[in-house]
């Protein structure tokens, strides 16, 4: 997902942040919210763009919405396995090629209508039919099944060893009831099985209802409200104040003194996160290899890790973090100014050039990282122009090309697939950089169905290299997962895929 998702972001990643309209309050008609003592304030950086999980890809939407839809298969919030949601358990044929799914009795959907299989069947197809953003995920998926009203069958052309995460890896392939998009605006309406019905929406913040019918058990909460903060100094002062009770938009230069504070409870984990930059292969001169290469050979990737993350976060040059199965060690550029020029010089690329790179200010660690890299850039004669955008106008000039390079994060990666499939796979939903090479594609379509896990390694290891080599992303580093909430919230979780979900929470 990206916070794009790409924080896909994230993305990360990735997302059109069309917002609600003009800053006016939507009612959903799904009663109250954001009032009383009961209700959970939670500080976040960016307003969602829309409340359709199939269609939207943006990480603030994702934040509201893990509270609202389930998925027939969740990640475990200790280590990213996937375990049973709305469906209970699930069988595979000797083949692997026919997946069978057991569905969850007695849930019910927030308008008090029932789930079985037709909602999944009609939730899989809109994606599919309609080719929207998650539709890649059932490439290898020649039919989807309802034999009973219990009971959901998916055949496949070719054994995919990924299909749990692709399923179940973020709210994007939520269960939605049967024709909602038909019956409901879902750019601002929402109807879920999830802990939390949508109440309200506007420019200021999103209130959600607890769920009393929740099949997981009714919330010891009564509500969340969602609050837009997107200064981070300023989300930590709401904190301690007792304005809100929980945050992730945590200032990266205070971590280490929140550490002893105690008047915050502040937690964090590493992350399946990773941040990039991105050049237009659509745009000369940086669709020449040479001239990308000379870029990542000039930015020294610490110093930008240490200015957006003052340490809570690590350089490298591939997308998977390193405490993966799936890391590939491989960091071929150093900091180095005189090579950068002569790859400059090799391209036949006059100094200066000027170029175009697109931040938002929804997450400041992307504007202040860009500075860094302007700065970096300087000595090899390029003039880089830090564009800080609204998120969206940032996702809209994204989708259309009109960028010379951008930077923002994927985050909630759980297979190594999603780190670089539909990134750099020719005509992937989410290569926004027009990048293409034969060989990667060819590698990247054998490991999604190689079942033997060292096998399937070096097969992403191998595109990994020509992805980091042709430099279709510049790798800058996996951060942590940082937020922090009032000392005595009780039953939150901090996890790695940056999935927020308040079911159990108990305020103090």
């Amino acid at each position: 997902m990206r916070i794009s998702r790409t924080l896909a972001l994230a993305a990360a990643g990735t997302l059109l942040l069309t917002a609600c309209g003009g800053g006016d309050e939507v009612n959903t008609g799904s009663g109250g919210g954001g009032s009383g003592d009961n209700i959970l304030v939670a500080a976040v950086s960016a307003q969602p763009d829309k409340f359709d999980p199939h269609t939207t890809s943006a990480y603030p939407s994702f934040q509201v919405l893990e509270n609202v839809y389930d998925t027939l298969v969740v990640p475990n919030a200790e280590d990213l396995t996937m375990e049973p949601s709305l469906a209970t358990d699930w069988t595979t044929s000797e083949d692997n090629l026919t997946w069978t799914f057991t569905l969850r009795d007695g849930v019910k959907f927030h308008d008090g209508s029932d789930f079985d299989s037709a909602d999944v069947v009609y939730s899989y197809n809109r994606i599919i039919d309609e080719k929207l953003q998650n539709s890649y995920r059932f490439t290898n998926v020649t039919s989807i099944e309802a034999p009973d009203p219990q009971t959901v069958v998916l055949q496949l052309t070719k054994p995919t060893p990924n299909l749990l995460a692709l399923i179940g890896a973020f709210k994007g392939m939520a269960i939605l009831p049967e024709n909602a998009a038909e019956d409901l605006d879902l750019n601002t309406e929402a109807n879920g099985t999830g802990p939390f019905k949508l109440a309200s929406t506007d420019a200021n913040s999103t209130e959600l209802t607890a769920f009393d019918d929740y099949w997981g058990g009714k919330p010891k909460i009564d509500g969340v409200e969602f609050r837009y903060i997107t200064e981070p100094t300023a989300a930590l002062t709401a904190l301690k104040a007792g304005e809100v009770d929980w945050t992730d938009n945590v200032p990266p230069q205070d971590i280490e003194s929140l550490q002893d504070d105690k008047e915050v409870d502040l937690q964090s984990t590493a992350s399946v996160d990773y941040w990039y930059m991105s050049m237009n292969f659509d745009k000369p001169p940086f669709d020449d290899p040479k001239v990308r290469q000379a870029i990542a050979t000039a930015i020294d990737r610490d110093a930008v890790t240490e200015a957006a993350r003052f340490g809570a976060a690590r350089p490298n040059e591939t997308a998977i973090p390193e405490d993966s199965f799936f890391y590939y060690d491989y960091a071929p550029f150093e900091p180095d100014v005189d090579k950068a020029k002569q790859l400059l010089e090799e391209a036949g690329v006059t100094t200066p050039l000027t170029m175009g790179l697109m931040v938002t200010d929804a997450f400041p660690e992307s504007v202040t990282a860009a500075q860094v890299i302007a700065s970096e850039l300087e000595p090899i004669g390029i003039d880089v122009k830090v564009e800080t955008l609204d998120f969206a106008t940032w996702l809209d000039r994204e989708a259309k090309g009109q960028f010379d390079a951008f930077m923002l994060s994927w985050l909630g990666n759980i297979d190594p697939a999603d780190f670089y499939e539909q990134q750099h796979i020719t005509g992937g939903s989410s290569n926004y950089q027009g990048y293409s090479n034969p060989q990667v594609d060819k590698l990247l379509t054998q490991a999604s169905t190689e079942v033997d896990q060292d096998k399937r390694k070096d097969l992403y290891d191998q595109a990994a290299k020509m992805i980091v080599d042709d430099v279709s992303y510049l790798y800058l580093y996996n951060p942590d997962v940082v937020q922090a909430w009032t000392p005595g919230l009780q039953g939150y979780q901090i996890r790695a895929d940056r999935a927020i979900n308040f079911e159990s929470v108990e305020l103090p």
